[in-house]
């Protein structure tokens, strides 16, 4: 009998998709899309929906965010576009609906574990960090909770498997805000804001792509 080790293939099955993108000329972007947002938290109360504190802005954002709003909208439909696809592989041609809205953290402000009911794709773009970007202990992070459940880790919490991934199985994994930076997930999926805890506002713009 060989002594070969057995040659073994790992398939991805019920991958999920996590975008995260960097967009090209976010310094302009984010000057128009700040002043517009502090603009309207000044001038309109916050909505309360799974927001821990800050302000949130209604779900209308294409109708007072401008130019900039719409850039933005037009990013994430291309991403979206570039990500989906029918049931066969095949590309196909989407005219995405979309809601859009704006978020300021201040200290101690975050969001409740929460998913987006009714959208295919949903997604976050970061106008300011409130300096995460370069101190990750300020929090902030957009935190995402393992879709298969806690049984994994439930059943033998001291095992994981050797696969990317497979460390945090029935946990959290963790993204961490940068000044424009995208993240893109389907909208099913359950996710937070951990608590900011930085002296400056962390700003963000969220949406979603239904059909």
């Amino acid at each position: 009998m060989s002594s070969a080790a057995p040659k073994v293939e790992v398939a991805p099955l019920f991958a999920t998709p996590i975008a995260v993108v960097d967009v090209p000329g976010a310094a302009a972007l984010n000057a128009e899309l700040k002043a517009v947002i502090l603009a309207q938290e000044k001038a309109t109360p916050s909505t309360q929906h799974s927001n821990l504190g800050g302000w949130q802005s209604s779900w209308d954002m294409e109708r007072w965010g401008g130019g900039a709003a719409a850039r933005l909208l037009d990013v994430a439909r291309g991403v979206a576009n570039g990500l989906t696809c029918d049931r066969q592989g095949r590309p196909v041609p989407i005219t995405w609906k979309t809601n859009i809205w704006a978020n300021v953290n201040r200290a101690g402000h975050g969001n409740e574990f929460h998913f987006h009911p009714g959208s295919f794709w949903s997604g976050v773009y970061y106008v300011e960090d409130g300096g995460i970007g370069t101190d990750p202990s300020l929090g902030g992070e957009l935190e995402f909770m393992d879709p298969r459940g806690a049984a994994p880790a439930m059943y033998a919490p001291h095992l994981a498997w050797t696969v990317p991934g497979g460390r945090s199985m029935g946990a959290c994994e963790t993204i961490p805000p940068r000044a424009g930076r995208m993240v893109m997930f389907p909208a099913w999926m359950l996710h937070a804001v951990r608590p900011y805890h930085g002296a400056a506002e962390r700003i963000s713009v969220a949406f979603n792509l239904s059909v």
